[in-house]
């Protein structure tokens, strides 16, 4: 059985991601969470003055969600009617990373899936402040769907990786369940500066490739550049890949593509989905 939480705020690029996870979980028992945290809407209220005042528009904004995730209900009723799915739906008081968690805990959650923005939908960004911080935190690997990005079966994934890191065997066993139930082929990319691998990249790559027995195609070893999001982007553009992986740990690629740049200026311009999978210890 999947578990699986979908954070919403209830936007045009919320529900395209939640289309692509139906999609995406089609064919696996799913315990699906679908989540709204909503403190935020109520702190940053500009109306509030007394406590009353605060307590009534708590009320007031968690009514308004159940409403709209009663209408996801529906949606979900009438769009993907899969036997395999058991949904939950959830207004929550509280921010977005600790509400998050909170499921990864309580429910030990093995996926959350969201959309790369949400409603401020700035083109100028590839991703919004709330998938970053998620990205960053949540202790759970996080899948996001770029907007407008539409369903298609992940035959390609791409995971760039410089075998720094003792990978997790659950998340790893996550990616390969997923890559064999597509039939997808997952190529490994590495930008090497050196001639030969460390003994500690030589163990990763050992271990990473018994764990995805079957699933690997090949290995992409190409002369490091100097900016690694330009050279996974340069990588990218000739390639027709349907998700990239990537994992959120220290020395590891994305750590550098996103605790170097400001929230503006991710370097990272993927149009296809991103999956972070995390090496952040589980309380």
């Amino acid at each position: 059985m999947r578990r699986v939480i979908i954070p919403t705020d209830f936007s045009d690029n919320a529900l395209n991601a939640l289309k692509y996870a139906v999609e995406f979980l089609k064919y696996e028992k799913s315990e699906i969470t679908i989540v709204h945290a909503y403190a935020d809407e109520v702190y940053d209220h500009q109306t509030v003055t007394t406590r009353e005042v605060f307590e009534e528009l708590k009320d007031t904004i968690c009514n308004k969600s159940d409403i709209q995730l009663s209408k996801i209900k529906d949606l979900l009723s009438e769009i993907s009617p899969n036997p395999n799915h058991v949904y939950t739906f959830k207004s929550i008081f509280g921010s977005l990373i600790d509400v998050i968690n909170d499921f990864v805990e309580q429910t030990n959650a093995d996926l959350v899936i969201m959309g790369t923005k949400g409603k401020t939908n700035d083109r100028k960004i590839t991703f919004g402040s709330n998938t970053i911080q998620v990205m960053r935190y949540v202790k759970c690997p996080v899948l996001s769907i770029p907007q407008e990005f539409k369903y298609g079966v992940p035959k390609r994934i791409l995971f760039p990786t410089n075998f720094m890191l003792p990978y997790k065997r659950r998340e790893l066993k996550l990616l390969c369940t997923a890559a064999k139930s597509f039939r997808s082929q997952i190529e490994l990319l590495y930008f090497s500066d050196k001639e030969e691998m460390s003994f500690r990249q030589q163990d990763n790559r050992a271990f990473l490739e018994d764990a995805l027995a079957g699933v690997i195609q090949r290995i992409h070893i190409i002369s490091k550049p100097n900016d690694l999001s330009e050279g996974i982007n340069n990588f990218l553009k000739d390639q027709d890949f349907d998700i990239i992986v990537l994992v959120n740990s220290r020395h590891s690629y994305l750590e550098h593509i996103l605790y170097t740049s400001t929230i503006d200026k991710i370097g990272l311009y993927t149009k296809i989905p991103l999956l972070v999978m995390q090496n952040l210890p589980r309380d």
